[in-house]
């Protein structure tokens, strides 16, 4: 079964944290994942939430003013569980 969902990957584990903390204290169904290969670049981890969140998400990002961001992407991941990743 494909899996779709977007990351925010950042290149600073503690703005990570951070960002998964204002998504989720805003609503928004958000994790803390391992940052595809695909990526490889940043600390290692993202921040996992759902395609429909997308607008709010980047607002929020603006509105925070944060840094150390690498990129959104979309991940779909494959029933081998290969993920292709692309930039927003």
């Amino acid at each position: 079964m494909e899996e779709n969902f977007c990351i925010a990957s950042f290149s600073s584990r503690l703005q990570v944290m951070a960002f998964d903390e204002a998504l989720r204290a805003r609503g928004v169904k958000a994790s803390i994942v391992t940052t595809p290969r695909a990526v490889a670049l940043g600390c290692g981890l993202s921040v996992r939430f759902e395609e429909k969140d997308f607008p709010g998400v980047k607002a929020l990002y603006q509105m925070m003013g944060m840094g150390n961001l690498i990129g959104f992407y979309r991940v779909t991941r494959d029933a081998a569980g290969r993920a292709a990743v692309r930039p927003m």
